[in-house]
């Protein structure tokens, strides 16, 4: 008996999902557009909540952000569920490998006293921080409107809560459980964090979803991030000999790398839509990049002394240039 093997290659019937063809024309989608294209429940919504009635559950009108499109906030980065845990496996195996390497080879106790002391003081209060950020951008996206910009909020509240854990880590293993206990105790009640927490927690009341956005995303890590992981560890503890603590921190500085990037554009469309937005972002900005300023001093002064104020206002010139590259003047 012969048998013929040929190759018949089977047209589809169509190429992407009707929404989909609408928006983008008829051609095949990507994966990032089927998971976050006009997905927003938007009709058909049972009840109104019961602790704000006169809105409704997904509601556009909760912020003064106004856009003709929402889905015009796309993420540069194009996450959606797949590619976001890929890559944050393959950043967590390198931490992993950065906890194990310090631990292994001893590289915690090369540092003096002084510098263990230092690090802790500083880093391990900030996880308390970090869990504010968790909250917050769950609530953008529990309130925001559109996949394409609440998706990547989930993801980033995600991404806080292993910086909390990483800090935490860090702490356990740079002084044991007293470490987190004194961070928790500092974070109450020392003077120098007060501001600090007062900031995170006056955040966590703010009903905008695009304004948690500003003062969260923006004012507050843009000034955070690259001060004390930039500025602090890399720049002035690891030259003193505590390298390792800029090993155990490194997701840090290349996660801010990477979300600023979003943040970014979001602002830019944002504000590009109209002159309104333009003048409500910019209040937003310096209003709580201010705030976020005046609140950071204290915290760097922990580790740099008199020379805070100096590293403070080099954090906040960056990011004004930053932030005039979207469009925006502060």
């Amino acid at each position: 008996m012969q048998i013929d093997l040929r190759t018949v290659s089977i047209e589809p019937q169509r190429n992407a999902f009707d929404h989909l063809v609408r928006r983008f024309g008829d051609k095949p989608a990507s994966r990032y557009q089927e998971g976050s294209y006009d997905i927003q429940a938007a009709e058909n919504l049972h009840y109104l909540p019961t602790w704000d009635p006169e809105q409704q559950l997904y509601d556009v009108g909760i912020t003064k952000v106004a856009m003709k499109d929402w889905y015009a906030l796309k993420d540069p980065r194009q996450f959606y569920y797949s590619t976001y845990t890929l890559t944050r496996a393959r950043q967590q195996d390198t931490t992993e490998a950065n906890f194990s390497f310090v631990e292994t080879r001893g590289l915690a106790d090369m540092m003096s006293p002084e510098l263990r002391e230092a690090a802790l003081r500083l880093l391990v209060p900030l996880r308390h921080a970090a869990w504010g950020s968790n909250q917050n951008n769950t609530f953008i996206c529990g309130y925001g409107y559109s996949t394409v910009f609440t998706q990547p909020c989930i993801y980033h509240a995600m991404d806080n809560l292993g910086i909390a854990q990483y800090l935490s880590r860090l702490g356990l293993l740079l002084g044991d459980v007293e470490a987190l206990e004194a961070g928790k105790k500092a974070w109450m009640e020392d003077a120098a964090w007060q501001p600090l927490r007062r900031y995170v927690e006056d955040s966590m009341v703010v009903r905008d979803p695009f304004e948690l956005f500003v003062a969260q995303n923006l004012a507050l890590d843009g000034l955070l991030y690259p001060l004390v992981y930039e500025r602090i560890v890399d720049d002035y503890l690891s030259v003193k000999g505590a390298s390792a603590v800029a090993m155990l921190t490194q997701f840090m500085a290349e996660w801010f790398d990477e979300t600023r990037k979003w943040v970014d554009a979001v602002l830019k469309v944002a504000a590009a839509e109209s002159d309104q937005n333009r003048e409500v972002i910019q209040g937003w900005i310096s209003h709580w990049s201010d705030r976020a300023a005046a609140a950071l001093v204290p915290v760097a002064e922990i580790v740099l002394g008199k020379d805070a104020d100096e590293a403070v206002a080099e954090q906040i010139a960056a990011l004004k240039a930053r932030v005039q590259k979207t469009g925006i003047t502060i």
